[in-house]
């Protein structure tokens, strides 16, 4: 009896091994970490059909257009490491508006700087306040965690409120798409993304270039951190690059009112006068 019983459970769990890789959103359904098969050759990165769609259902989005040679630039700012003023000096001389998404730290730690980023023209994304595992949070700690980074944005730039939001680490479920979906935020993943947020690690400039221009591809949403310097010294190198090659810069605003159809009415954020 042993033997079958020992039978059933080595039968039990090739099921569940074998169901965790045809389908690995329900191994671990509470707790998603954002991963992609990553763009090569200019072919756009894929998240594979059961992300897509679940993105889809809640309205977020990873990547623009395969049919178009257009590059959202994003960065992650959980705090400040010397390098967001260089970061903003190049799209203040490229024309690029990008999206920063930013923690309550920043907010209240690099004040000048997220002022300077909202006067010319870039939009603020809701990274959280605390920067905590959204995933694990309840539905009135979710809410409470982007109304409080709303609350102190509004607070020092006059912005009434965030409209795109982004989780810590990439981490979420179906429940946190949900919930912002419902409250008016819009989820923005990305594309391409390299290991860049080891402030203590540079590498060169090389290093974050190369890493860039490897995964490039149509539609690419590109997300940075803004603490190491090999991001700030390869992005202009990266867009005069990626220039040549045919490629523009747009920002995460119009590649949504683009996707709903809704050219030119869709606010990010509200400015009050």
């Amino acid at each position: 009896m042993w033997k079958n019983h020992l039978l059933g459970i080595v039968i039990a769990s090739a099921i569940v091994f074998i169901g965790a890789i045809v389908n690995p959103f329900s191994a671990s359904a509470d707790e998603l970490h954002w991963g992609l098969k990553k763009a090569q050759n200019e072919q756009p990165a894929e998240a594979g059909a059961a992300l897509d769609q679940m993105l889809e259902k809640y309205g977020a989005i990873y990547k623009g257009s395969p049919d178009e040679k257009v590059i959202y630039l994003t960065f992650d700012n959980g705090y400040e490491n010397g390098y967001t003023a260089s970061i903003l000096d190049t799209l203040k001389k490229e024309k690029i508006q990008a999206t920063f998404f930013l923690t309550g730290h920043y907010l209240t730690s690099a004040t000048p700087l997220v002022k300077r980023m909202v006067d010319e023209g870039h939009d603020i994304g809701n990274h959280s306040y605390g920067h905590p595992n959204m995933a694990r949070l309840s539905e009135e700690e979710i809410l409470k965690e982007w109304k409080k980074f709303d609350d102190k944005l509004r607070e020092i730039t006059k912005v009434e409120r965030t409209i795109f939001a982004r989780p810590p680490e990439g981490t979420f479920n179906e429940k946190l798409l949900q919930v912002g979906n419902d409250a008016g935020y819009r989820h923005i993943f990305w594309s391409v993304a390299f290991k860049d947020w080891l402030k203590d690690k540079p590498q060169g400039w090389k290093y974050a270039y190369d890493n860039l221009m490897s995964q490039l591809h149509p539609g690419a949403i590109v997300l940075m951190h803004t603490v190491s310097p090999d991001n700030a010294e390869a992005l202009p190198k990266f867009i005069e690059a990626a220039r040549k090659k045919g490629y523009r810069f747009d920002s995460i605003n119009n590649l949504v009112n683009k996707e709903a159809g809704l050219a030119g009415s869709f606010k990010t954020h509200d400015r009050s006068l």
